[in-house]
């Protein structure tokens, strides 16, 4: 019996969709405290122009004309961060769990601020499929990937031998070299739309799909 465990960003949704939302988000509180009307549309041209970590502090600067207020950018980052997010499965993703859920255990491993990430398992209603999710942000300091002790506790909490276990995730700079420690198979979903799909993948990749269609095939070897 294999155990699938997925990452959920850019893997069973496309992390982009949340980036808009979360925008749309800061976008409301910024209209309704500040009176600024545009900056989502600010921030999403900054964030598809490559910008990423001071995407407030440039759309807010643009908008009012003056340097960006610290206390103002963390209120951004918080309506960002706590908003319900309008996000869905990406449209490969549904059968995909309905079929590896049929066969074995699924689990969830994925990083990031806990607010945000337990929003969006709640809003993918992964519940339906995933027997055991570990959000890494939850255990404490220094779970975050690549640290394999995560993958240690969903493996162990799915009650699987360590070749029975497969991650299915998509960046390659973090997502992997945890569960191979352990023995695991891992593939990677590199999206045409992913956030990480230029980077080049390691040796701790052992499989690589452009979506979760493909995964079956690699399950089936």
């Amino acid at each position: 019996m294999t155990a699938v465990v997925f990452d959920i960003d850019d893997t069973l949704y496309l992390e982009r969709d949340y980036v808009r939302s979360g925008f749309a988000a800061a976008g409301d509180w910024a209209k309704g405290e500040l009176g600024v009307d545009d900056l989502a549309d600010r921030a999403w041209a900054a964030f598809l122009d490559g910008e990423r970590r001071t995407i407030f502090d440039t759309a807010l600067a643009a908008a009012t004309g003056a340097p960006a207020d610290p206390a103002v950018v963390a209120a951004l980052v918080a309506a960002y961060r706590e908003h319900m997010p309008a996000i869905a499965l990406a449209a490969d993703a549904g059968p995909c769990l309905d079929a590896v859920a049929a066969a074995g255990p699924v689990g969830v491993v994925s990083d990031g601020p806990l607010a945000s990430q337990r929003a969006k398992a709640g809003a993918l209603g992964l519940d339906r499929w995933a027997a055991v999710v570990v959000l890494t942000a939850e255990r404490g300091p220094g779970w975050g990937k690549p640290d394999p002790r995560s993958f240690a506790l969903v493996q162990q909490r799915l009650g699987a031998a360590a070749g029975d276990c497969v991650y299915v995730a998509d960046n390659p700079a973090k997502d992997f070299a945890g569960p191979r420690r352990l023995g695991w198979t891992t593939v990677r979903v590199r999206r045409p739309l992913g956030l990480h799909r230029d980077r080049p993948a390691g040796a701790d990749v052992d499989h690589e799909i452009a979506d979760l269609s493909g995964l079956a095939a690699v399950l089936a070897r």
